[in-house]
């Protein structure tokens, strides 16, 4: 919706070892109750960039307290550690390994930054330590992980926030209660568009670790590779071991939205997906032009993903539009409004909000349901973007002058787009080849692909041991 800066996720800190042999739930203390006006004690995971963020908002909010900082990498660890002294007076705790952060019983909440790859076993391992989660989005590497996530939250009783923070923002929440209060008409497509330049990576050897950075665990789950600085600090969003590209990067924000103004609370019954990284040829390996079309069957999902030079769309370059019966509902240069079929603004919708206030408020009430992206959210959203990767991955290349009607009326119409877009970008969109999706129907009740078994393989990974969700959370 608003315009997202880009952020560079963090290596974060977290063990490797034979600690992981010892059960977590049997590793540490039973968890400190919080009164609502006690202090709440935070430990920050992972603190390079968006890291950084969120030990400012904690430092904002009075009666938070960050406790202690973890980090794989000494030099970002230790400048984060000397802010908070700074600012606070206060010395925080300094850790490398996760777990030992997790053994003091006096942390009440972790928040966590780290790569996408780490997500859910910073996550895991801080709900059975007691522990309560603000996670950076998206929610994990993958849906089975996430799935075992949301039932580690239920069964150790721990609240989990995902970082999508426009679910805090007075004006998203104003505008989505329009939408879904019907005031448009029955919404016919809701469109996300994340339209964000990226330059190429180019292409770079490998090379020795840097000093002060564990790199065995900054792998952790992941396969052990040589270490390359295009498969680390923000590249590694371009690498499938650890990211997801765009689409689970800022394409988050819009799929989530997307589906809170559907008001659906399931998973969708198909995906499709078109793209390729176009333009460049680098070390990257995920999509920098995507189309995932996410069906419900009584209405669509579509997310446009461009990371080359491009024009907005509807006014829109970070944000969405909900196509409706009586008009559209975008948010993006204008803000976000309410519009007639001919343009003119019906209702513009502004505000602020805190999500790491939401969820201070809602760890002291204990109250699940306050949470403005609870978990089972942050998963269901975050499906979105691993169904249509999948889709990607399954797929066959072939040159886009081939296709015309691909992804029916709405699909073809982004089509036309595209392929304008892509001749101002100076690339023959009759002869550039492009990796279409395989078409696959989705059981969302038990989370698989009928009859598709090398689509259900892509639904997990082969964990690296020690640093392994188990199937008993």
């Amino acid at each position: 919706m608003t315009r997202f800066t880009r952020r560079e996720f963090l290596e974060e800190s977290l063990l490797a070892a034979a600690a992981a042999a010892v059960p977590a739930t049997q590793a540490f203390a039973a968890p400190r109750r919080v009164g609502p006006n006690d202090r709440l004690r935070v430990g920050v995971v992972g603190v390079k960039g968006q890291g950084l963020v969120h030990v400012n908002k904690w430092l904002g909010i009075p009666e938070v307290e960050v406790a202690a900082i973890c980090d794989i990498d000494d030099k970002y660890g230790g400048d984060a550690a000397a802010a908070v002294e700074k600012k606070t007076g206060r010395k925080p705790a300094l850790f490398k390994d996760v777990r030992k952060l997790l053994e003091d019983k006096s942390i009440d909440a972790v928040s966590t930054a780290t790569p996408n790859h780490w997500h859910v076993l910073v996550s895991l391992w801080s709900v059975q330590a007691g522990k309560d989660v603000y996670v950076e989005k998206p929610l994990g590497h993958n849906v089975w992980e996430q799935r075992k996530l949301v039932e580690a939250s239920r069964k150790h009783e721990r609240l989990i926030q995902m970082g999508n923070y426009t679910r805090s923002l007075a004006g998203h929440r104003t505008a989505i209660e329009y939408l879904r209060a019907g005031k448009l008409g029955k919404i016919k497509l809701a469109r996300g568009l994340c339209y964000n330049r990226r330059p190429s990576i180019g292409k770079k050897p490998d090379g020795p670790v840097p000093a002060g950075v564990d790199y065995d665990v900054w792998l952790g789950p992941a396969p052990e590779r040589p270490f390359n600085p295009n498969r680390f600090h923000y590249n590694w969003h371009w690498n499938w071991d650890y990211g997801g590209g765009e689409i689970c990067n800022n394409g988050i924000y819009y799929l989530d939205v997307a589906r809170w103004g559907l008001g659906k609370a399931e998973h969708p019954k198909r995906v499709l997906s078109l793209g390729g990284r176009l333009g460049y040829e680098d070390d990257g390996q995920t999509p920098n032009t995507q189309i995932a079309v996410l069906d419900y069957g009584d209405v669509k999902i579509e997310l446009e993903v461009r990371g080359l030079e491009t024009q907005p769309h509807m006014d829109v370059t970070m944000g969405n539009v909900f196509h409706c019966e009586k008009g559209y509902l975008a948010s993006g240069i204008r803000g976000t409004a309410a519009f007639s079929p001919d343009g003119q603004v019906l209702e513009k919708f502004a505000g602020p909000g805190d999500h790491f206030r939401n969820f201070v408020d809602a760890v002291k009430s204990r109250k699940r349901e306050t949470l403005n992206s609870e978990v089972l959210d942050g998963h269901l959203s975050t499906t979105l973007c691993h169904l249509p990767n999948i889709a990607h991955k399954l797929g066959e290349d072939r040159p886009l002058g081939e296709l015309r009607d691909w992804g029916g009326d709405d699909g073809a119409e982004t089509l036309v787009r595209l392929r304008e877009h892509l001749k101002k970008n100076e690339i023959d969109p009759e002869k550039v080849v492009v990796r279409v999706g395989k078409t696959l129907e989705f059981d969302g009740k038990t989370e698989s692909f009928p009859g598709a078994a090398a689509a259900n393989a892509l639904l997990r990974r082969e964990y690296r041991k020690p640093y392994v969700v188990p199937d008993q959370v």
